[in-house]
């Protein structure tokens, strides 16, 4: 807790760097330097119609992964340590209804592995409604290793009383670890909830703060 309110006292001034640097539906975000793009309120409202979405299971630093991708980009990342495969499957295919899935056989020639090797710039291609996309939007520009809060979030994107629709949209975030709602907290500093379990999102947290302590030493000695 006490690192969680650190972090918390470091964060306005790095959102609020983020949000005056500007942001296209197509810009480059955060430290990945992801880019992506969103599917239309038209696309949206037929729940995924004629989109093939396919599927495959990766190691990742934070347990088995299950990726979801279509022809303009990944769509789903979630974790199955707490839940287990058939359930976090079963979680992401509801929330495209009337999505085609297709299993990925060979997922060593997938573009899914690439997601957590910090090499290739992942593309993304966000499905959600409007409201739900500007919220995942403030996410992406919270800088690795450091966190903020929902509140924050509110009002980075002009809707500073609406916190709890906000941390609505934070848990139906569909691509965790790339839209990173694992950096959204409490104003207490306590964690708040995370729809894959507690536990991923504080080795997610931890792995960036030592990544960022690393790259902090590095540069101290370079």
């Amino acid at each position: 807790l006490e690192h969680s309110k650190q972090l918390l006292s470091e964060h306005h001034s790095l959102l609020d760097a983020a949000l005056e640097s500007g942001l296209s539906g197509t810009g480059r975000l955060h430290d990945l330097f992801i880019t992506w793009e969103a599917m239309t309120p038209g696309e949206f409202a037929k729940k995924a119609n004629g989109l093939t979405i396919s599927y495959g299971w990766v190691e990742s630093p934070f347990g088995e992964a299950l990726i979801m991708t279509t022809h303009r980009g990944i769509c789903g990342i979630s974790f199955s340590e707490e839940m287990g495969r058939d359930t976090a499957i079963a979680d992401m295919m509801k929330r495209w209804p009337n999505a085609e899935f297709q299993e990925e056989t060979k997922p060593s020639t997938w573009n899914g592995m690439s997601v957590f090797d910090h090499k290739n710039p992942p593309r993304l291609h966000v499905i959600g409604a409007p409201f739900q996309i500007k919220v995942w939007e403030a996410l992406m520009r919270i800088p690795s290793g450091h966190v903020s809060t929902y509140s924050d979030v509110a009002s980075a994107i002009g809707s500073p009383k609406a916190t709890r629709a906000v941390g609505t949209a934070i848990g139906r975030n569909p691509i965790s670890w790339l839209i990173p709602c694992h950096r959204a907290l409490r104003k207490s500093g306590e964690l708040g909830g995370y729809h894959w379990g507690l536990p991923i999102k504080r080795t997610m947290l931890a792995y960036e703060s030592a990544r960022r302590d690393a790259t902090s030493k590095l540069q101290k000695t370079a």
